[in-house]
């Protein structure tokens, strides 16, 4: 502590010490007489522990013993080799297919309209529910038309007997044979009226006309459908089995067909069809190709397809985009590797090897067909060469990795 007999006015600046370049600098003290003290002077008066702490404080930091130049585990010890995953290079049997846009489609689709006029008096269904064929969708005021169909009943009667008994008084000749012959065509016409009045009755209570997923009322009760135009009233769809339209452009097929007359690949007797989602899984269920025309649309240069996929879930929904992939051939023998494998540069498409000691090596390969998620290798690989599959960020030519089995992954 400053001595309180010295009377200090002001001191400069507020802090007594301050650190320039590892020494301590001597700041003034500014009395009431106007005399100045050194550093040392004052230092006598505020003890020897302060210039210590101060010391102390402002010296170099300390080198942290426990880093070094290797890393965590201390000084001149060598990184950790990155894990990277290897698939180990075979031959063997692979289908080529090929990965076609297309659209899915219900099976069977019915847009039910009203076909008679009325007014709306109730629906009958849930909407988004399942509906069988013959169910009640909608009712339509039945009065006046069944009020039609009993007179027409009364008079198709009336018509039947005038008949019958012109039949017993032209064969007693008390008629003629053009009034038998009125009476006749006046029976047929009340019976058609009949027809006519029991199919509007009949029309007023609207069923579905196929199983089905049913969609969302477009009419509400209390409108008025039917005058001028059959209005549209709902929509079904059924689900399962469903269609998926796509098409092949001609370039492919004629490619495809020129490599099996070459006898490079070999036809499939039964084309196998699979369902890509919009988020790249496979769909489960495999499907079967429907149609496959044999003409080219001078529209858009392809070969329309079809295909039939089951349904039971729902899960596929009509209008959908999807990926169709189509196996047509395959090879007897061939090397494959994984699509994401496969990298390219400048000059082409090539992939990373391990090599010896565990160090990476980048391999140009020459790519042909697709064999699902996985390219066909035609050139640059060979039986038993390790290809690394993931982890290529990590992995760098010259660089030592360590390898881990794809298949124990």
């Amino acid at each position: 502590m400053v001595n309180p007999n010295l009377g200090v006015r002001k001191v400069l600046p507020s802090c007594v010490f301050c650190c320039q370049g590892g020494r301590v600098a001597p700041w003034r003290v500014i009395f009431r007489q106007g005399q100045h003290m050194s550093l040392l002077h004052t230092i006598q008066h505020t003890g020897l522990a302060l210039v210590i702490l101060s010391l102390s404080a402002c010296g170099p930091e300390a080198p942290n013993k426990t880093a070094g130049p290797g890393g965590p585990g201390g000084p001149g010890q060598p990184p950790r080799a990155p894990e990277v995953q290897v698939l180990t290079v075979s031959e063997q049997a692979v289908e080529l297919t090929s990965d076609l846009p297309g659209r899915l489609q219900s099976i069977r689709s019915a847009l039910v309209r009203a076909r008679v006029e009325g007014v709306v008096q109730k629906i009958h269904f849930l909407e988004g529910s399942e509906v069988r064929a013959g169910s009640a969708l909608f009712e339509i005021e039945p009065k006046t038309y069944r009020a039609a169909w009993e007179a027409a009943t009364s008079d198709a009667a009336a018509a039947r007997q005038t008949w019958q008994r012109n039949q017993a008084l032209l064969q007693a000749k008390a008629i003629s044979q053009q009034d038998h012959d009125a009476s006749e065509a006046r029976h047929k016409q009340a019976q058609a009226s009949l027809a006519k009045a029991e199919l509007d009755l009949e029309n007023a209570m609207v069923k579905a006309p196929i199983s089905g997923r049913i969609g969302h009322a477009l009419v509400t009760e209390g409108a008025l459908v039917g005058r001028g135009e059959s209005t549209p009233l709902v929509s079904i769809d059924q689900l399962d089995p469903i269609l998926v339209n796509f098409s092949q452009t001609e370039s492919e097929w004629q490619s495809l067909r020129r490599s099996m007359a070459k006898g490079d690949v070999k036809a499939n007797a039964k084309w196998k069809v699979e369902l890509l989602m919009g988020d790249g899984r496979v769909y489960p269920l495999s499907g079967q190709l429907r149609v496959a025309e044999k003409t080219v649309d001078p529209n858009t240069g392809a070969v329309f397809m079809r295909a039939e996929f089951p349904n039971p879930k729902g899960e596929l929904m009509p209008g959908s985009y999807v990926r169709v992939r189509l196996a047509q051939a395959s090879l007897p023998v061939a090397i494959t590797v994984p699509q994401r494998a496969v990298l390219m540069n400048a000059q082409g498409p090539y992939v990373l090897t391990i090599v010896e000691e565990d160090k990476v090596a980048p391999v140009p390969i020459q790519t042909g067909a697709m064999s699902g998620d996985q390219w066909v290798v035609t050139a640059g690989l060979k039986p038993g060469m390790r290809v690394i599959v993931d982890g290529l960020q990590k992995a760098r030519p010259g660089q030592v990795v360590k390898p881990m089995d794809l298949a124990a992954k």
